[in-house]
């Protein structure tokens, strides 16, 4: 199994909004063979928290406007670890010092890494 195309877009929109707002680090892992009911993960990280909740707003609201519904949030309030739901596209906004704890990179290493056509996809590389 491979991400959908229809997936793919709703990860260039959130891609797009998180480089818009400063986020770091993005980077997108097909888990749709592990995972079969959602395609991809999408990771990028935030300077403080302020940041982190500054990305993860941009990124919902942008896929909002595109069509797309939130299923579920968490982390908001406190800025550390923002996790938004769209279905097949799982989005997490991470605080430097999170990321680096839980690392889903490493936990999904045998996942393909997605490209990403945003300037900031060349630094998680």
């Amino acid at each position: 199994m491979t991400a959908r195309e229809s997936t793919i877009q709703q990860l260039n929109i959130a891609a797009q909004a998180a480089h818009d707002k400063g986020a770091e680090d993005l980077v997108a892992l097909d888990v749709s063979e592990p995972l079969p009911f959602v395609d991809v993960f999408f990771i990028a990280t935030g300077r403080n928290e302020r940041n982190v909740m500054a990305v993860a707003g941009e990124i919902e609201d942008q896929l909002n406007a595109a069509g797309h519904k939130t299923l579920r949030r968490e982390g908001r309030s406190e800025g550390r670890w923002i996790l938004i739901d769209f279905g097949d596209l799982v989005v997490h906004v991470f605080h430097e010092e999170e990321r680096l704890y839980y690392s889903l990179e490493r936990l999904w290493k045998d996942c393909p890494v997605l490209p990403l056509a945003v300037p900031a996809a060349a630094a998680a590389e």
